[in-house]
């Protein structure tokens, strides 16, 4: 039997494929290696830059193009998820994806660099078609849980990507990144092509949108879903409190007294892990309905954690406490975010996701911006101060739409 759903499409009811705990695992395992990318050329634009003659500027322009693609791929990539067989479309992604991490491993070129970049940004996206897919397999009163974990590889993913980047441009150099991120992307989309279910072991999807008409009904869903519009603003302001602090946190920690090296301030991101690995524990909370006293609690937590984040310049123990209590938080109401929206229309899941997602690299962008030219005219204390900022407004904004 199936049931029409919002007048465009039809799904049957009811998944016919069995989610396993192992399959889980191998979507978050993807979904980290996918983002990673997005990240590795952070500690290694110095590098790159003296390799291939590139001026600061030039070599600036790496990660906003990077980023731009990934902006793009949000709209313009994963919104077909609703619409072609997503098993297909992951593979075909990370097949495309291997394609452009050869080309910036083999570029000696600042041009090809550039492009090589941009095409990887624009196709680490498949980690939101992955989110989506594993949210429409997972049974209905289990997919916090579902989405909880996946969403703790990507969140991974982007925390130890620097960490990776560097111990291997250490060894090896920094082609060398790009290079084992290609090996390993392949080797992925080989197993999901086997492991993922195929049109026939799922409840198939027929809907009459064209290209044109897909991408536009991503903006009739935000305006007329006020919890779509609300969760978009929660995950622009926790992203921009977790951007603030990743996007600046070596400036202090690179100088005196700690003087840290570079692979010494990648490490951090392994402190980081610990808060991300409650985000399965967020989302076992948002199956017992328990949605909104979580995203309230996190985002209490996540402005309490600048006070010992404040504390950096004196103490290592309580930047380790404030980090480990800020990816804890964002991760709550990150995953309570996606459980949410995508239970609002199910049958446009990669659609509601990859609108939010938007509002994610807006939150992130304006948080590293406003963190570094913060740093530079006031300081760490008002680098804490507007992580503060973001986070406290968010709570407001909790607090008076119960």
């Amino acid at each position: 039997m199936s049931v029409p759903v919002s007048g465009d499409c039809e799904v049957a009811e009811g998944p016919a494929y069995v989610l396993s705990r192992g399959v889980v695992a191998l979507f978050a395992v993807a979904c980290g290696a996918a983002v990673a990318n997005v990240y590795f050329s952070q500690p290694l634009l110095v590098t790159i830059g003296h390799d291939l003659a590139m001026s600061p500027a030039l070599v600036g322009s790496v990660v906003t193009l990077t980023h731009v693609g990934y902006g793009l791929g949000l709209f313009l990539l994963v919104p077909l998820g609703d619409v072609a067989d997503r098993r297909r479309l992951i593979v075909g992604q990370l097949l495309l994806m291997v394609v452009a991490l050869a080309v910036v491993a083999v570029a000696h070129k600042a041009a090809i660099l550039l492009v090589g970049m941009a095409a990887t940004g624009l196709l680490a996206v498949v980690t939101q078609t992955l989110v989506a897919f594993a949210a429409s397999l997972a049974p209905a009163a289990g997919r916090g849980r579902v989405v909880g974990t996946v969403t703790s590889g990507v969140v991974i993913g982007i925390l130890l990507a620097r960490t990776a980047s560097g111990l291997i441009a250490d060894l090896a150099g920094w082609r060398a990144v790009y290079l084992a991120s290609a090996a390993l992307t392949a080797l992925l989309a080989l197993v999901l092509h086997r492991v993922l279910p195929r049109p026939g072991d799922v409840p198939p999807t027929t809907t009459n949108l064209r290209y044109g008409r897909l991408l536009r009904s991503t903006l009739t869903l935000f305006a007329r879903e006020p919890l779509l519009r609300l969760r978009a603003l929660f995950g622009l302001l926790v992203f921009a409190a977790f951007s603030t602090l990743w996007s600046s946190i070596a400036l202090p920690l690179s100088e005196a007294p700690y003087d840290m090296s570079h692979s010494a301030i990648g490490a951090l991101g392994l402190v980081g892990v610990v808060g991300a690995l409650a985000a399965t524990v967020a989302g076992r909370l948002n199956d017992r309905g328990l949605s909104r006293r979580t995203t309230g609690i996190a985002f209490a937590l996540l402005a309490a954690s600048w006070l010992p984040l404040a504390l950096t310049r004196s103490s290592l123990w309580a930047l380790v406490a404030g980090v480990i209590l800020l990816d804890l938080a964002v991760q709550a109401v990150h995953v309570t975010n996606q459980t949410l929206i995508y239970a609002l229309h199910p049958d446009a899941g990669s659609r509601l996701i990859g609108g939010y997602m938007v509002f994610y690299s807006i939150g992130s962008a304006t948080g590293a911006i406003a963190a570094t030219s913060l740093y530079t005219a006031a300081g760490w204390g008002a680098v804490c101060a507007l992580g503060a900022a973001f986070s406290g407004l968010g709570l407001a904004l909790w607090a008076v739409t119960g």
